[in-house]
């Protein structure tokens, strides 16, 4: 299956990601990650991406484009991916819709996680981060044993930047404004499933699978 995920920052798009590529068995791809892969690379490409990060401008669209037609061509895409973070805009879901269609495809669900403004503050800005290992925890749904410390190195927790509350609301009012015409778009194709993120995740995860069996069916 091809699968577009959509929700605001906090949404749990990432959280889902991983239960759906264990259950349909096909690739989780990020934009984040499509970069350092394209950095690491080394091609005339990554060089071209690795230069625009370095200057702290956003990827143009033409490059991220030709970086997702590129990953959609390997083999492990065959039968199919789950994209998260592309597309953001309604011009990237137009030009996603020709490359698939120039490759015989095309996107069979797209998963709207509806999650409101405070719920996502509430759940990023409780997220924390070992600064030694990486883990991530977050204080509300996934907390350390031990008060706000890494369960494994036994250091103290940090919160990322990005996850200050005035932070995540300006991500949120970002979103609104850029992504959220992407559901009116789907909608008018008659792809897009609505999901209530705010249940328990593994309500969500239920929820999601019955709809895509009904798009299989």
């Amino acid at each position: 299956m091809r699968i577009v995920l959509l929700g605001a920052p906090g949404a749990g798009k990432g959280t889902l990601a991983k239960d759906l590529v264990k259950l349909l068995g096909v690739p989780h791809i990020s934009t984040g990650d499509m970069f350092r892969e394209a950095v690491a690379s080394g091609s005339e490409l990554g060089k071209q991406v690795e230069q625009i990060m370095k200057s702290g401008a956003l990827v143009p669209d033409e490059i991220v484009n030709e970086l997702v037609k590129e990953r959609i061509s390997k083999a492990d895409c065959r039968d199919g991916f789950i994209f998260d973070g592309y597309p953001r805009t309604v011009q990237q879901a137009y030009a996603f819709d020709e490359m698939l269609k120039e490759m015989g495809q095309k996107i069979d669900a797209v998963i709207y996680l509806k999650v409101s403004e405070d719920v996502a503050v509430r759940r990023l800005t409780s997220r924390r981060i070992c600064p030694r290992c990486g883990k991530i925890y977050n204080l509300l749904s996934m907390p350390p044993k031990n008060n706000e410390t890494c369960d494994d190195c036994g250091i103290k927790l940090i919160q990322r930047g990005d996850d200050k509350e005035d932070v995540v609301r300006n991500r949120f009012k970002v979103y609104s404004n850029q992504t959220v015409p992407l559901i009116d778009y789907y909608k008018s194709k008659d792809v897009l499933i609505e999901i209530n993120a705010e249940e328990d995740h593994r309500i969500v995860v239920e929820k999601v699978m019955k709809m895509l069996g009904k798009v299989r069916a």
